[in-house]
């Protein structure tokens, strides 16, 4: 199995990035503006992410699994690409000094495979985005991420 795995700190208290982290409109500010679905244990959210110009990029059903209220946050993706099907989403979050720290996980692909390393990259795109969100109150959700190569 392989993990997708970043560390990113956050100028802000830990309550704050665990909202942008479990809430629809959260999410919608710094990963996808397409969320919808039940962000409660137990529920699922459906991402769309499509171009600018509305074509359809992806679409990925996460299962929210465990909410531990500014520590923890974790779901299993229940369908989208076959890759990312079975895979876990994880954000484990601490306060050291004046900054909230996120440890993030995409765990548990089959494989590495050049999609991983696009997925590796594009997380760290929008854990930026979500930094600059939970900072600033502005994220650069999709479609308005920075583009990093063709498939996007």
């Amino acid at each position: 199995m392989v993990d997708i795995i970043h560390r990113v700190g956050i100028k802000s208290p830990a309550v704050q990035v665990y909202k942008a982290l479990t809430t629809i409109d959260g999410l919608a500010n710094w990963w996808t503006e397409e969320v919808e679905g039940d962000d409660r244990v137990g529920g699922k959210i459906e991402f769309t992410f499509r171009s600018v110009t509305g074509e359809l990029k992806g679409k990925f059903v996460m299962e929210v699994r465990e909410l531990n209220a500014q520590k923890d946050v974790r779901w299993l993706c229940v369908e989208g690409s076959d890759e990312w099907v079975g895979t876990e989403i994880t954000f484990q979050l601490s306060q050291q000094d004046n900054q909230t720290i996120i440890i993030f996980g995409h765990r548990n692909w089959r494989e590495a495979v050049e999609f991983t390393a696009h997925c590796s990259m594009k997380w760290a795109v929008f854990l930026l985005s979500l930094r600059e969100y939970v900072e600033t109150g502005k994220g650069k959700a999709s479609p308005y991420d920075l583009k990093i190569d063709n498939w996007n």
